[in-house]
């Protein structure tokens, strides 16, 4: 049986952390048109919750923001909104000014649009602090990630970086890495179970990336891990795959019941 965070996030009905996994399926479209079409065809596939990965939207400016959001929502409905604005030093889509990235990421949590907000862990004290306060008043769940694309650390350095998260006020708290081998995988599936079990009350998403990662996408839920990214209508990350698939091979392995 699944462990349960020892704090579950609850988000328009759906719990974050609770007895069965949840699927995102994120958004990355260059324009607003392009986003409304992979937002309806994503919320036809009925997923638990729906990331924008607006480091991807070439209108992205303050100006055009709010209409954005608010025509984003109004195509998923009800869905949990995540919003990620990813630096390009973590797997953004490109480089932004860091002033304007957090006045962007500011505007988004204040909009009344969002869920939830996805950010660097490795952004800075300041930076953690001034996003972390701005989503206590408007009531959106922080989730503090950190991402390494070379390799993958030892568990104990991965589950320091998810308790650090905790520590700093994050409601979810997110890595990922990149594996060699197979070894590298367990390992991260360890430092899942481990900072679940041990470390960290928070719901946790966790993953190795890429090809040689793929299987933490589908058994870490067994270990831990709350949310898994599926494709829906495109990949934002190495290794992500569709939904239908995860949905089959949960079944299999009896994670989603």
């Amino acid at each position: 049986m699944r462990l349960s965070a020892s704090k579950p996030v609850e988000v328009r009905g759906r719990v974050i952390g609770g007895p069965l996994p949840l699927i995102c399926l994120p958004l990355a479209a260059p324009d607003l048109p392009g986003l409304l079409r992979q937002a309806r065809t994503a919320a036809a596939l009925a997923p638990d919750l729906v990331e924008w990965r607006a480091d991807v939207f070439e209108e992205l400016d303050l100006p055009a923001l709010p209409r954005a959001l608010a025509e984003l929502r109004s195509a998923i409905g009800d869905l949990p909104l995540v919003f990620t604005c990813r630096r390009a030093e973590e797997g953004g889509f490109r480089a932004m000014d860091g002033r304007l990235r957090l006045e962007i990421i500011l505007v988004a949590i204040a909009s009344g649009r969002i869920d939830l907000l996805d950010t660097e862990l490795a952004g800075g004290a300041d930076f953690v602090a001034a996003v972390r306060n701005a989503c206590r008043r408007a009531g959106v769940r922080l989730i503090l990630s950190w991402h390494d694309f070379q390799h993958t650390p030892a568990a104990a350095v991965i589950v320091d970086r998810l308790a650090r998260a905790e520590a700093l006020g994050a409601d979810i708290a997110k890595a990922a890495v990149m594996p060699v081998d197979g070894d590298d995988v367990f390992t991260l599936l360890q430092a899942t179970r481990q900072a679940r079990r041990e470390a960290v009350k928070i719901p946790l998403i966790t993953m190795a990336m890429g090809p040689k990662g793929l299987v933490s996408r589908i058994v870490g839920a067994a270990y831990g891990a709350d949310v898994t990214f599926a494709v829906g209508v495109q990949a934002t990350a190495p290794g992500q795959i569709p939904i239908e698939k995860l949905r089959e091979a949960w079944r299999v392995l009896g994670v989603d019941s």
